[in-house]
């Protein structure tokens, strides 16, 4: 009696397991997300229209959330076309680094999350800094950018 039960068992257990579905190490997807975001960040910084493309799906979200001179809350959506030119429009004679200064990755199947705290610098002189929130999607394979919200603020930023 006991082999037919334990028979059952371990064909359940291999059902159960089988239908999670393979999961890459999380580690490796962790690199792979935290490369899309350096390759964002290097076509942003060659003014590479298609680079910065390359890492985003077809419909983007872009906000940005902040406080004003008054001390308000700001929040306001972006075409990230308009963000795309933008870049891709400053003069040479301009200088601007976005400096990426830590990444906390989590990833769950195809969904993933990356905090990744920056500085932005203008012609070599401290601007603003904050948070940059990306949501990523593996789409067959691919990481791809689907959500990017900002944080910018002048406050806190250079302490060690």
């Amino acid at each position: 009696m006991k082999t037919p039960v334990i028979g059952v068992m371990m064909l359940f257990s291999l059902t159960v397991l089988n239908a999670q579905g393979p999961n890459p190490p999380e580690i490796n997807e962790k690199q792979e997300v935290k490369q899309v975001i350096e390759t964002f960040f290097d076509g942003f910084h060659k003014q590479d229209s298609m680079i910065m493309k390359s890492t985003l799906a077809d419909k983007v979200v872009l906000q940005t959330t902040g406080r004003n001179r008054e001390g308000k809350t700001m929040f306001r959506t972006e075409e990230v076309s308009k963000l795309i030119s933008s870049i891709t429009s400053i003069p040479d004679s301009v200088s601007f680094q976005e400096k990426l200064t830590s990444f906390s990755i989590q990833v769950d199947r195809t969904m993933a999350n990356a905090w990744v705290g920056y500085e932005f610098w203008f012609n070599d002189s401290f601007s603003h800094c904050g948070i940059n929130s990306f949501q990523l999607i593996n789409f067959d394979g691919e990481w791809k950018i689907i959500y990017l919200i900002d944080t910018r603020g002048r406050a806190g930023c250079l302490e060690e």
